[in-house]
């Protein structure tokens, strides 16, 4: 019997535990550590998830607990399960484990992923905060406007209750209010919802894929940071940042993601140095040469309200993106910017949770990542806000934050969607499987 802690962040860890051990007899499953998103350790895997060989379900600690438990030589192996990591701390990560006596392991897509009864398209990239919200959408709209059913899955951000997450099917804003989701979650669910499209998420991915194939003709896989999908692809879209050049190599699994691709989408491409642009073409060239390459842009659209030209304003943005995904901004500071908008640096004003965030990653820069995981947190977002000497807030979190938190300044949205920037195009590199799918 070996004996295997897994190592997560709430969601890869979750299904490699249910599609590589939860049935085998020669493991067990001691516990689970947690890093990356706050308050989701001191709980449990529950046992109607872990399955019968654990009736008292698994337990969940925070990642600084590892050394504590190998400490005592019980512990055969780690498993890495967790996305958005430098290849430096991977290795980190493992020369710390190797040392206490363990294995150290990394499970490949052929152990973890799941084959659906219908043809897959899917979103991943090599770093959090490429665009592949924006990327999924337009898929869907493509594939949708050729006349299929289009179901969307999402990756995992089960930070709730985990039992009543297992499976999780949003059609409507009711939906999504009814389940009570954290800020990130609804970064990702609202605008797909608002569009008309059924998604799925959850903890139990094998009765999701079942559950969304059953009203589907084709599957959108939408991914999490920088992971590969949980589904086997019929069609694997890697995006690459040129915002960030070098990045596509450098984080893991973000370069697999890339290495894999059929297809590799460069966003971003009107607002990224040209130099950086043939830089990134000249790395995938490299390390995929097969992948068909699209260009894209991003363009930014800034709502109705009140004029921002002179007006001091606060920015939040998309909150994994700039705090593990390593971008300083995003979409808000540059329609701020664009506005005539003076953009007033939020952290002089930060509070509890926030501040605490601004220590933890140093890199971010003058914008309120948009960090809501639990009451408190939203609440010290709601503080930090209404502290900050500002007019207007300017949000270019993909959450409706005007209805989410309780503010006196007026919310002006920002929103940026996928454009063509050049042939192919995405509608191009899906024509095929939609022939396929047709003709089937």
């Amino acid at each position: 019997m070996r004996r295997i802690v897994i190592m997560g962040a709430a969601g890869r860890d979750f299904h490699d535990f249910n599609v590589a051990f939860r049935h085998d007899p020669d493991v067990e499953v001691v516990a689970f550590t947690a890093a990356q998103i706050p308050g989701i350790d001191d709980r449990r895997y529950p046992a109607s998830l872990a399955g019968p060989r654990y009736p008292d379900g698994i337990p969940i600690v925070a990642e600084a607990e590892l050394g504590r438990l190998l400490a005592d030589g019980s512990v055969d192996e780690v498993v890495l399960s967790y996305s958005d990591l430098s290849h430096v701390e991977v290795m980190h990560r493992a020369s710390a484990v190797l040392a206490a006596g363990p294995d150290f392991r990394l499970l490949g897509p052929d152990a973890t992923m799941l084959r659906a009864s219908v043809p897959v398209v899917a979103v991943c990239a090599v770093r959090t905060g490429c665009g592949k919200s924006q990327t999924a959408r337009r898929v869907v709209r493509l594939l949708a406007d050729a006349g299929l059913r289009v179901v969307q899955i999402r990756h995992p951000m089960p930070y709730g209750d985990l039992e009543a997450m297992a499976v999780q099917r949003f059609a409507s804003q009711a939906d999504i209010d009814a389940a009570d989701p954290t800020v990130e979650e609804r970064e990702e669910y609202e605008l797909p919802v608002r569009e008309g499209t059924v998604l799925y998420a959850g903890v139990d991915y094998e009765a999701i894929v079942r559950r969304a194939e059953a009203e589907a003709d084709v599957l959108v896989w939408d991914g999490g940071n920088n992971d590969l999908p949980f589904v086997a692809p019929d069609l694997l879209l890697t995006l690459v940042d040129p915002l960030r050049p070098g990045h596509e190599v450098a984080y893991h699994p973000g370069e697999a993601a890339l290495r894999r691709a059929d297809v590799v989408v460069v966003t971003k491409v009107d607002a990224a140095d040209p130099a950086d642009v043939a830089a990134v073409l000249a790395s995938v060239a490299e390390r995929n040469p097969g992948a068909t390459v699209v260009r894209a842009a991003s363009p930014v659209t800034l709502d109705a309200g009140p004029s921002l030209a002179g007006v001091p304003v606060l920015v939040v943005e998309d909150g994994p993106t700039t705090t593990h995904g390593g971008a300083p901004s995003g979409a808000g500071l540059v329609a701020a910017r664009a506005a005539g908008a003076e953009v007033v640096d939020p952290r002089p004003w930060a509070v509890g949770s926030i501040a605490d965030t601004y220590r933890r990653y140093p890199g971010v820069g003058p914008v309120l990542p948009a960090m809501g995981y639990g009451d408190e947190q939203r609440r010290d977002l709601e503080a930090t806000i209404e502290a900050a000497p500002v007019e207007v807030v300017v949000s270019g979190s993909p959450a409706d934050l005007g209805r989410l938190l309780r503010t006196s300044r007026p919310v002006r949205q920002v929103t940026y969607e996928l454009a063509d920037a050049g042939a192919p195009t995405l509608a191009d590199v899906l024509a095929p499987l939609v022939a396929r799918i047709r003709g089937a």
